[in-house]
């Protein structure tokens, strides 16, 4: 089921027509006529709201969730945030083609991240990370010696791994001891840059 159909069986539900649900909600009628008509799509924020509203959680009201979740009155709810897919990192060998259609995936606010990624790959699999899973990633240039970055080498091609620097030197690393750590110069590479350091993966990175 879409937003647009889940929305409007949650307001037929609590038997509103659009103009009580106005009242009630503090949304435009115009703007819940074309969120019902598929025209017209809530930023976050509203969409937290029609969540708290319906007392409901964010997947059911998206309808990516048959399952009526409905949360008990005063119980914690954390907040959310989306942030952008940009497409997939290589745990193996590194991969081409980071930037793809980009769509959001909701994480806890306590977060602080900026983008996220799928892997490829097992090569970080001693840190719990697997092939398949989503990584959201902090904006940054720079990371410590021996935390987990993804990393763009050669202007093209991505992947995730611990990140050494020593001189001129970089050095990434795998947690999958099957995987010989990537050595990298001005004799083989034109340039490697860091897009941002792993935060989370359904759990702290450790």
């Amino acid at each position: 089921m879409k937003f647009n159909d889940r929305l409007r069986e949650l307001r037929k539900g609590k038997g509103l027509t659009q103009d009580e649900f106005s009242k009630q909600s503090g949304l435009t009628r115009s703007a819940i006529s074309m969120y019902e008509r598929g025209e017209r799509e809530p930023n976050f924020e509203t969409l937290e709201k029609l969540a708290d509203f319906f007392n409901v959680d964010m997947n059911y009201l998206l309808g990516k969730s048959d399952k009526t979740t409905y949360i008990p009155k005063g119980a914690f709810v954390p907040k959310w945030k989306r942030v952008p897919m940009m497409g997939y990192a290589a745990a193996g060998s590194p991969l081409e083609d980071l930037n793809q259609d980009t769509p959001y995936i909701n994480v806890e606010g306590k977060y602080d991240v900026d983008f996220c990624i799928t892997i490829r790959g097992d090569s970080m699999v001693g840190i719990g990370i697997n092939d398949g899973d989503i990584v959201f990633v902090k904006s940054t240039p720079t990371v410590e010696n021996g935390q987990v970055a993804v990393v763009e080498i050669d202007n093209e091609k991505i992947c995730l791994k611990r990140f050494y620097k020593s001189g001129d030197t970089i050095t990434l690393v795998s947690a999958n001891p099957k995987y010989a750590p990537m050595v990298f110069n001005q004799s083989n590479c034109e340039n490697v840059r860091i897009l941002g350091r792993a935060v989370i993966k359904q759990g702290e990175i450790k």
